[in-house]
């Protein structure tokens, strides 16, 4: 058998298999769900121009805090449970209810968090259009039962569909936003996209399990099981969604353009380590009951692969980063070089954070100190950027956010080293 031969064997045993299957899934929709938006950036930032590209990015960002109140961490904590009741359909009936009478609470504060903004954030200041717009996305975005078919390990066709229908939406933005004047637009063909994948979903997920009647008492047992992920991604939100509408409290629209510009850029990459934290969590959670020294053993893989990517990565962007900003970005955004280069160094230190905190204390029930390090992190990044930003701008922020994150990095690994649970040391339970 010739090389090429062998090589599509191997290929087609590792389809075979569930995991590696899911994670490619994952990874579609990852790619739709960011670099798709990142495909639009040349586009909109030349046509919006600094200042509107800057109300537009503060408006995304407002849409991402609202899509966390409203995601609430189901994405991790109904994953768990539709995996274990994969097999029941009276059970998956409740998840499936009691999961949306929970986000059909949660609009509520969602929406008073909306109409806040429009007297909170100078650059949004009556715009009506843009806050709607962020808020039609957020509540888009988390009609998505992804969760559901992660769970029962069946995601191929939504995966594929998602991906679909938002490349639609992206090249709506190229045909239809012409000018700056329509600035909310993007926002709302992306908002459309989301409801179709949504209720598209949701329909399928329906046809396997029957339509759920969720009561309050279900929707409230939901929100109280998912408070602890809830409360981890809120948190955490105060040092990464946060940033974008930290800096629109002291700089006008122009400013904001700049961070946003090179937090897009930089960030760009840090979802690829959301399919790991879906995949490894329960894999290391099944392990550290089963075989503790397994779990180290893969550990050590994990975590040497995430390390070597984020490092690899980041070395890429501060050489590239004068390139990279006068393709994407175009004149007028120079500023967002500095920017860059300092932030291209979130990327190893979140792979390691999320392989140490999301994959390997949350795998072991670590979650209080788990959540006191995160807490402590957007408490440290939110008095920082309060202090810094109104002195040195934009450039300020940058380093605030390095150094919130190289706190949580440090304080997990001192933590995991004063338990002797570091992932490198095999564990006999």
């Amino acid at each position: 058998m010739g090389l090429t031969p062998r090589l599509w064997a191997k290929v087609g045993r590792a389809w075979r298999s569930p995991t590696l299957r899911n994670l490619f899934y994952l990874y579609a929709v990852q790619a739709a769900n960011y670099l798709f938006p990142l495909v639009t950036l040349p586009y909109l930032a030349r046509v919006l121009g600094p200042e509107g590209f800057g109300k537009l990015a503060l408006a995304q960002a407002l849409s991402q805090y609202l899509y966390i109140v409203l995601e609430y961490g189901f994405s991790l904590s109904a994953t768990r449970e539709v995996a274990k009741g994969r097999d029941q359909p009276e059970v998956l009936r409740g998840i499936l209810g009691g999961v949306l009478g929970a986000r059909a609470l949660l609009f509520l504060p969602a929406a008073g968090a909306a109409s806040l903004a429009l007297y909170l954030f100078p650059p949004l200041r009556g715009e009506f259009g843009l806050v709607g717009g962020g808020l039609l996305l957020a509540l888009g975005m988390s009609l998505s039962p992804i969760w559901f078919f992660q769970g029962m390990e069946r995601m191929g066709l939504v995966a594929f569909m998602e991906f679909f229908v938002r490349l639609l939406a992206t090249l709506g933005i190229f045909f239809l936003v012409r000018s700056p004047g329509q600035v909310a637009w993007p926002l709302y063909l992306q908002a459309l996209a989301s409801f179709v994948v949504g209720f598209v979903g949701l329909a399928w997920a329906v046809s396997w399990v029957g339509l759920p009647w969720p009561r309050f008492g279900e929707a409230w047992t939901w929100l109280k099981r998912g408070f602890s992920l809830f409360f981890f991604r809120a948190v955490v939100s105060l040092y990464t969604t946060a940033n974008v509408l930290l800096v629109g409290l002291f700089l006008p629209p122009a400013q904001v353009a700049l961070y946003a510009g090179a937090e897009k850029l930089t960030k760009a990459l840090i979802p690829m380590w959301d399919p790991f934290n879906r995949l490894f969590l329960p894999r290391f959670s099944y392990l550290m009951e089963e075989s503790p020294r397994e779990a180290s053993r893969l550990a050590r893989w994990v975590g040497g692969v995430m390390l070597l990517l984020g490092l690899f990565a980041a070395s890429v962007l501060v050489y590239a980063a004068p390139l990279l900003v006068r393709l994407l970005l175009g004149p007028g955004y120079e500023g967002v070089v500095p920017l860059m280069r300092v932030m291209a160094w979130l990327l190893p230190l979140i792979a390691l954070s999320n392989f140490l905190g999301v994959q390997w204390m949350l795998s072991q029930k670590m979650d209080r100190p788990f959540n006191a390090i995160i807490f402590a992190a957007g408490l440290l990044n939110v008095a920082l950027a309060l202090l810094v930003v109104p002195r040195y701008g934009a450039l300020g922020m940058a380093w605030v956010v390095v150094l919130s994150e190289a706190w949580v990095t440090g304080a997990m690994l001192g933590y995991l080293w004063w338990r002797g649970r570091l992932p490198w040391r095999p564990y006999e339970g």
